[in-house]
């Protein structure tokens, strides 16, 4: 099958960057992204593609390539359905916050609206792509919706995980470690991953695109974000570890990092880690165990997130304990509220965490992020519904200026690893803070002596 006609349903953090560098790499195919959200497909069609909603290093300038050109971004999603060959759904599947597997079992009531939706207005045989991260044998259900409400055409359900990390999610589409596709084994479940190889053979080499089958494919993406999470969890672990014993967590990282077999990657201590994937991911994944009764595998798993809640709670403490056991009305700087650096979402960010137990003891937080807004951080508290809107609000400054951010501060909190950070006049900041000043580091990105021969009280992780 010769593919000229791709979309996507979901304009988010997934299906916008993939389909803005498809249709780069593919000029030849026209690439439709479908939202219902007005204001998001507003955003992706702004002049200024310096305003598009994700912020990405390097998508601005994809986008500004191809759109117009071959891609488009749109609210018609039943036009875009009607002409797509293959139909991608990279919705949302958060966990499940009612109900049965309340708490670990992903929420597929989107999956289940896409899957009838297409169902209603496909007049042709159409591939059907799972992007979102699902648990496995959804294509199952999928295959089911389709076949059974349809109007008796062919679909054919592929599985095609993102292995993206945000922050250099356009630079992973372009050069990715593996392209994993899985689809049925009958004749026509192999034609369609064919089309689908096709279309990424265009960049991505032959040997980089994995095959398998759907529920292989399934399981690899939730396999691969509960490897590298449960690493993280493994460092922070023995970062406690370390601050009893005199250890240094950064020398023992180094230290176990270069054994081949263990490798550098994802062994750096922190105050925990977010995103929308990992906690997601390995909740389902011990969902999923428990549906089969593997109790030990379960509690194997679980135990990546409780080790990860507890650093964050862990981080909480120690800035209260060490102010001397209270926080009240006093002025706590957070220099970042986005998960990670280089990327705008928040979605299950250490900081949210933090601030949470840091305004349960009525601390003052003032934050500072270069890409997260204050409406942002006030949602991601109210979220929690652990007091009201307007205690939030009360609770939390914010500072398009760092310096004014960390002016008059008590201490101040690192909570993403934004490079600028890096390269702040920390003596500028030390001579307008309250003294003692402190330096909570949760990063451990900064520079412990520099700051120390300041005057600063600084406190990193692991050491």
């Amino acid at each position: 099958m010769k593919i000229n006609k791709i979309c996507c349903i979901g304009a988010g953090y997934v299906g916008g960057p993939t389909m803005a560098v498809i249709a780069q790499k593919c000029p030849h195919i026209q690439v439709t992204v479908v939202d219902m959200n007005a204001e998001r497909i507003a955003a992706w069609n702004d002049e200024d593609t310096e305003n598009v909603p994700i912020y990405e290093p390097g998508l601005s300038a994809v986008v500004r390539e191809a759109r117009g050109r071959n891609l488009f971004f749109s609210t018609d999603v039943e036009k875009a359905i009607d002409e797509a060959q293959i139909i991608f759904i990279s919705v949302n599947t958060p966990t499940k916050t009612y109900g049965k597997g309340k708490g670990m079992a992903a929420d597929l009531k989107y999956i289940e609206l896409c899957a009838r939706q297409i169902a209603k207005i496909a007049k042709g045989d159409k591939i059907v792509v799972e992007k979102s991260t699902l648990p496995v044998r959804t294509a199952e259900a999928i295959k089911s919706i389709l076949d059974n409400t349809g109007n008796h055409v062919q679909f054919q359900i592929l599985s095609n995980p993102e292995f993206l990390a945000e922050g250099t999610a356009v630079q992973d589409l372009l050069q990715p470690d593996r392209i994993l596709i899985g689809g049925d084994p009958s004749e026509g479940g192999q034609n369609a991953i064919q089309a689908l190889v096709d279309v990424y053979a265009n960049w991505v080499a032959p040997e980089k695109i994995l095959t398998t089958n759907l529920w292989s494919s399934e399981l690899s993406k939730l396999t691969a974000n509960a490897f590298l999470a449960q690493r993280i969890s493994s460092i922070n672990a023995l970062s406690e570890l370390c601050e009893k014993t005199g250890a240094n967590i950064n020398e023992v990282a180094k230290a176990i990092g270069t054994d081949s077999r263990i490798g550098s990657k994802f062994l750096k201590a922190s105050v925990g880690f977010g995103g929308s994937c990992f906690q997601k991911d390995i909740l389902n994944l011990v969902y999923i165990a428990k549906s089969y009764g593997l109790r030990e595998v379960a509690d194997y798993w679980e135990q990546v997130i409780i080790m990860n809640d507890h650093q964050k709670k862990r981080f909480a403490n120690k800035i209260v304990q060490t102010l001397y056991n209270t926080v009240a009305d006093k002025k706590i700087a957070f220099l970042g509220w986005a998960f990670k650096k280089d990327t705008n979402d928040t979605r299950e960010s250490a900081a949210i965490y933090v601030a949470n137990d840091l305004a349960n003891e009525q601390a003052q937080i003032a934050v500072y992020d270069p890409k997260v807004s204050r409406k942002k951080v006030l949602a991601d508290l109210d979220y929690l519904e652990s007091r009201s809107s307007e205690e939030n609000t009360k609770s939390i400054l914010s500072f398009d200026n760092p310096y004014e951010a960390c002016q008059d501060a008590h201490a101040i909190a690192v909570l993403t690893e934004w490079d600028e950070f890096v390269g702040y006049d920390w003596q500028k900041i030390y001579d307008n803070m309250q003294k003692p000043a402190f330096v909570f580091d949760g990063r451990n990105i900064l520079d412990a002596a520099a700051l120390k021969e300041i005057g600063f009280v600084y406190q990193g992780i692991g050491s």
